[in-house]
């Protein structure tokens, strides 16, 4: 061994006392690397939790690297001490060049104690909508909805944003706090449709679809004021009527789940067209061209 740390400082330059403290991360690493191989053996061969198999995961995923940042810089401390100044102007040079992981991490902090969303939240951050999949040091995942498919479903596609983010864009999250949205369905029936029955038959039939929903909104809403100034003078569904170009709109607002947005038009529409149909004196309106001799 002696000869080969001759031969290395002869070659290399690297003093044996360098040579210690390399081996000793090294080997620092290797302990940890297998240390969390061991963990996560373990906790698979114990669980098929999905979820908590994730969290072992993303658990060992700080504490490891952590554990080994304090332990390697425990053995690198004695030598960086006689580099003081040379230290300095290194950090500094790091700390330019760096900047945008030094972002990242800093909204990871801002993510991990503010709490702006958590793993399965449903959010919009600037341009971007989605289900939080995924939180780590430099960036946090979503799984997008919305884009070209409508009603806030799932595109399929998973985005990868930084965590410096959360300090330069808006965000808006579906689920915390009062976990429910207000959703709006538009009905155009002509001018010449009995729109007082056909509002009386909307109002009927939002009412069944969201039977309890305001019970449930009221709870969460007292729930969410312990947080938040959020004030709602009534919950329940309401039918609005304004006049357009092409006939009478009826405007249909209710509360739902975010993630039952599609869910809730298809039933509602469903119910519509199928009352629709019983009366002939109740036509959906569209665009038309009239011409006069």
């Amino acid at each position: 061994m002696n000869r080969i740390s001759e031969f290395i400082h002869e070659t290399m330059g690297i003093s044996g006392r360098t040579q210690n403290e390399i081996l000793t991360s090294i080997i620092i690493i290797l302990f940890l690397s297998i240390l969390r191989i061991i963990i996560l053996k373990l906790v698979w061969r114990n669980t098929k939790d999905i979820k908590i198999r994730y969290q072992w995961n993303r658990i060992l995923s700080f504490i490891i690297p952590f554990t080994g940042i304090i332990l390697i810089g425990a053995v690198w401390v004695p030598a960086f001490k006689q580099f003081g100044a040379f230290l300095g102007i290194i950090t500094a040079g790091l700390a330019i060049a760096l900047k945008d992981p030094i972002t990242n991490m800093a909204g990871w902090l801002f993510i991990l104690f503010r709490k702006p969303f958590v793993m399965g939240d449903r959010v919009q951050v600037g341009n971007h909508t989605g289900d939080i999949i995924d939180i780590r040091l430099f960036q946090f995942t979503m799984l997008e909805i919305g884009n070209w498919v409508e009603a806030d479903q799932s595109t399929g596609r998973i985005i990868h944003l930084p965590n410096g983010k959360v300090f330069l864009e808006p965000q808006a999250n579906y689920t915390k706090g009062f976990e429910y949205i207000w959703n709006e369905i538009k009905v155009l029936i002509t001018f010449e449709s009995n729109w007082t029955k056909t509002k009386s038959i909307l109002e009927d039939i939002i009412n069944k679809h969201t039977k309890n929903i305001d019970l449930k909104a009221k709870q969460e809403l007292l729930e969410a004021s312990k947080n938040y100034m959020i004030y709602y003078k009534t919950l329940t569904p309401i039918v609005y009527t304004s006049v357009k170009d092409s006939g009478v709109q009826l405007t249909l607002r209710y509360l739902c789940n975010p993630r039952k947005r599609r869910g809730s038009e298809n039933e509602i529409w469903e119910n519509v067209l199928t009352e629709f149909e019983a009366h002939k004196d109740i036509d959906l309106a569209y665009p038309t061209t009239r011409f006069y001799k």
